[in-house]
């Protein structure tokens, strides 16, 4: 086995090298607000794994099931071992790209059965991720089931338990919680560079039809292609007729998708509890709206979501706003904004900005103030108090340098993400994020949906991971 590759991790986030002068701004701030920036390119170093071989199969191969196993092979010592999908288009697909050769099967369990296969990707729909997850631990495989982790709250506890059981390696696919530039924020926060947290503002907006998840629907869509029965068999409406979009279009209906709270919610959410060590919020608050997608889906296109986190030996108390807009005149935007007393943090996919604003140390005096409405010998008798008091120096507002740090060009934090889930299986190294830090994430996201279908503010235990009802007087 190769040797333990976190002191490497360690090295390039202290390995700033100072490069050149560029303006830095963000989605959020205003292009008059720009302001000079010392550019840091962050310095990486890629983990290399041991080449001992890992078979791997992949269950669901769409279009994130393509990206995942792409990113997987290649990691050293990765083979691909077989593929399941109920669309037989795909599984030819899998055939084209990589021989004849290849295993494929309609049927999750088949796959499971081989002996040749050591762990499994699972991108399936989200109503089905934790009955294979369940399935494939018992088989004794490795476990990287995309985001959400579970469909329903309820079934975080089992998926937590038979991962313990099994002692198997469980990663959930929120990928950027391995980001080089999320763990950069991590360390400015606790380093108190932006002061006392207080409010994080979380935004993943999009503006086409594909990442409204109008997907392309094959010529051949039917039931029988789709193995509808087969489909349907573990949703809530087993008798439900076929309908091409909830198997292509999925994520936008609530009987086999989760909406933008479980595609997109869960980013911001795993990204934030990484770069601040949360548990989670104590309440949960969504609204939403259909505006513009209007093709059938039956969750909403553009979505909100306040969410508070108490305080708690992780973290101060701050309030957290979530914003997906499908329909975002910004073109799309991904970005969390840390805000503290003293600064803010944009976190804007692997790069990073720090701006700080301190206040004096005296308090605020005339300007903007009720001294000019006393009369004049009361504004000249409190002057003098407040000249005698306050130097000119503690009027000013101290200054610290701005700074961007960049990640290399061409660094994939999925790589990473997938890299952190093989090394584990390799050297029982923990994975980044095991089943209970993807419970954490997936609960606020669904219950976001919960949110707002009910009309209500949902109240959760960030502690124990379980659901709250509110005490009435």
């Amino acid at each position: 086995m190769k040797k333990d590759n976190s002191s490497s991790r360690r090295r390039f986030l202290q390995q700033i090298g100072a490069t050149s002068l560029v303006a830095a701004s963000s989605p959020l701030s205003s292009l008059a607000a720009q302001a000079k920036a010392e550019e840091r390119i962050l310095q990486y170093e890629r983990p290399v794994s041991s080449n001992d071989t890992i078979r791997l199969g992949v269950i669901g191969y769409g279009v994130q099931g393509h990206f995942d196993s792409n990113t997987a092979l290649k990691v050293p010592g990765v083979e691909l071992a077989g593929i399941c999908d109920l669309y037989p288009g795909r599984l030819e697909n899998a055939k084209e790209k990589f021989g004849n050769e290849l295993y494929t099967t309609r049927n999750y369990k088949e796959l499971l059965d081989r002996k040749d296969i050591d762990a499994v990707i699972i991108a399936t729909h989200d109503v089905w991720h934790s009955r294979i997850t369940l399935d494939a631990l018992a088989k004794g495989k490795h476990v990287y089931c995309e985001k959400p982790m579970v469909y329903k709250i309820s079934q975080g506890y089992p998926v937590i338990a038979a991962a313990e059981k099994a002692g198997k390696v469980l990663q959930v696919g929120s990928q950027r919680v391995s980001s080089i530039g999320y763990a950069k924020a991590k360390e400015l926060l606790a380093a108190g560079e932006i002061g006392k947290l207080n409010m994080v503002n979380a935004v993943y907006d999009r503006q086409s039809s594909i990442g409204a998840w109008e997907y392309t629907i094959p010529k051949d869509a039917d039931a029988m292609t789709t193995d509808w029965e087969r489909f349907i068999a573990v949703t809530a409406t087993p008798k439900m007729p076929f309908d091409a979009k909830k198997f292509f279009w999925w994520r936008a209906f609530k009987e086999v998708g989760t909406g933008v709270a479980g595609d997109l919610f869960i980013h911001l959410l795993s990204g934030t509890h990484f770069i601040t060590n949360s548990k989670g919020p104590k309440s949960i608050y969504s609204t939403g709206q259909f505006s513009y997608w209007k093709d059938g889906r039956n969750l909403p296109d553009v979505m909100s979501g306040v969410m508070q986190y108490p305080d708690s030996p992780e973290h101060a108390a701050f309030q957290l706003t979530l914003q997906v807009n499908f329909i975002s005149g910004t073109g799309g935007q991904e970005v969390i904004r840390l805000v503290g007393s003293e600064g803010v943090i944009d976190v804007i996919g692997n790069n990073i900005t720090l701006k700080h604003s301190l206040m004096p140390e005296s308090p605020g005096f005339g300007g903007y103030d009720s001294l000019f409405t006393f009369s004049k010998a009361m504004q000249d008798d409190m002057q003098t108090d407040y000249d005698a008091k306050w130097t000119a120096d503690q009027r000013k507002r101290p200054t610290k340098e701005d700074i961007v740090f960049k990640a290399p060009t061409g660094y994939d934090d999925h790589l990473d993400h997938l890299t952190n889930f093989f090394d584990s299986i390799r050297t029982g190294k923990p994975v980044i994020e095991n089943a209970e830090f993807g419970f954490r994430a997936a609960a606020p996201a669904l219950a976001c949906n919960a949110s707002y279908f009910s009309k209500n503010i949902v109240h959760w235990d960030p502690v124990n991971m379980k659901l709250n009802t509110p005490k009435t007087t």
